[in-house]
């Protein structure tokens, strides 16, 4: 009550009738988004569907309370005061603004910090390391015959748990793929460890999720989970040395000293700084997941790499004549 009169708090209905029409796409956008490689309600992997779980419950959980306390201020506003209750409202205090908020907040904390004793999941089947470097992702697979070592995009077999051992030789990264899992950083000097386990087939994507520079928004990568024989088969292809499709371009890659940044196994090339390249042709995408992997794409990355990725460290050759440039990119694109 306000000098005797009753304060309604309606929308006119015109005003009501606008924010209908602008909230019934804007809610449609929001659930489209839901359902994206990047999402983390995607539920692909056995921890993501422990955090969906989570969040579904404490949304529900925020939406009863909004519309309790919403109710609550809404019959308050339209109810003429009343001096005889005011022992029940000291009682509707405590309760609800002590006690109520007490217990649920401490039921929050104990479901939130059972759900991270689940998360730590089951003993690896297999061992993955991945190394941010800037600005992409060095993956490194153990097996009994040694590393096989890629770049940038993630092979896991669905149904198995795999260990990643994270680190960092520069500067903080943070490995997410949302739709898998939760997150982890990667600090400089000491490895971090986390498990996922896939379940579902697909490509999902994933990002670095702690700024670590100029193309940090640029830092992605993606993981395709594969029925366990197919990513079996996989792997054994991987850790194969390459087919080289031409001798000429091979000689290219090398005389431009190409090999000092990037290795290239059965080639001699065995450089450490840049992306292993033993099976290039056979990824989608090129630098950290941001570009198509093709012959333009490529001609324009080795000419200039900061024209399309600022922050890049590799180095330009704008001088490498066209005569040169082809079967350097007969050789890279044949590396399958």
């Amino acid at each position: 009550m306000i000098a005797g009169r009753r304060v309604h708090f309606g929308f006119p209905a015109a005003a009501r009738r606008r924010c209908a029409r602008i909230a019934a796409p804007l809610t449609l956008l929001a659930l489209a988004a839901c359902d994206t490689p990047t999402s983390m309600l995607a539920g692909a992997g056995r921890d993501a569907v422990l955090v969906e779980r989570l969040f579904w419950i404490m949304l529900s959980a925020a939406a009863l309370i909004w519309v309790l306390v919403n109710g609550i201020a809404f019959y308050a506003a339209r109810t003429e005061a009343n001096p005889e209750r005011e022992r029940v409202a000291r009682l509707f205090v405590v309760w609800c603004g002590m006690i109520v908020p007490t217990v649920v907040l401490v039921a929050l904390l104990v479901g939130g910090m059972l759900l991270l004793r689940d998360m730590r999941g089951p003993r690896p089947d297999f061992q993955v390391t991945i190394d941010g470097e800037q600005y992409w992702w060095r993956v490194g697979y153990d097996t009994p015959a040694g590393r096989v070592v890629t770049a940038n995009e993630i092979r896991l077999p669905a149904g198995r748990t795999v260990g990643l051992a994270l680190a960092s030789t520069g500067v903080i990264h943070s490995f997410w793929a949302p739709a898998l899992g939760g997150k982890m950083d990667l600090i400089p000097g000491r490895t971090n460890r986390m498990t996922l386990t896939p379940l579902e087939p697909g490509r999902w994507g994933g990002n670095c999720a702690e700024f670590c520079g100029t193309a940090h928004a640029q830092m992605r990568f993606e993981v395709e989970v594969m029925p366990a024989p197919d990513f079996d088969r996989w792997l054994a292809a991987e850790a194969a040395s390459a087919r080289v499709a031409s001798d000429a371009g091979l000689a290219v890659f090398t005389s431009a000293g190409c090999g000092a940044c990037h290795a290239v196994r059965g080639t001699g090339n065995a450089g450490t700084t840049g992306p292993d390249l033993t099976h290039l042709a056979s990824r989608r995408t090129m630098a950290a997941g941001i570009l198509p992997l093709d012959r333009d794409t490529l001609a324009a990355w080795i000419r200039d790499p900061a024209a399309l990725k600022p922050g890049a460290l590799m180095p330009a050759f704008p001088d490498l004549k066209d005569d040169a440039m082809q079967p350097l990119l007969d050789f890279l694109t044949g590396l399958k």
